[in-house]
């Protein structure tokens, strides 16, 4: 996912929320000139800022690989493999 994604993400729940900015400024106390900029995907503050914002909308930050990475999931027989043991 990138800036604008996320962006897109959060502010959609916020709106599903029927939250405005303004609303939103006072309960995280991030003003609302970044809550734009995190909304547009034009945010490259901290990461702390962008957290808590996604917290207050009961969003979690992960990392993830990306699909073209080389990790993938376990294939089906791989996971029952693992768990036969505990049989």
């Amino acid at each position: 996912m990138n800036r604008i994604e996320i962006g897109k993400a959060l502010a959609q729940a916020r709106k599903e929320k029927q939250l405005t900015q303004r609303e939103v400024q006072k309960l995280t106390n991030i003003n609302k000139s970044t809550l734009s900029e995190i909304e547009n995907g034009k945010f490259t503050g901290s990461l702390d800022i962008l957290e808590r914002y996604a917290h207050y909308l009961d969003y979690e930050l992960a990392v993830v690989p990306r699909a073209s990475s080389k990790s993938r999931l376990p294939r089906w027989d791989e996971v029952n493999e693992l768990f036969s043991e505990d049989s």
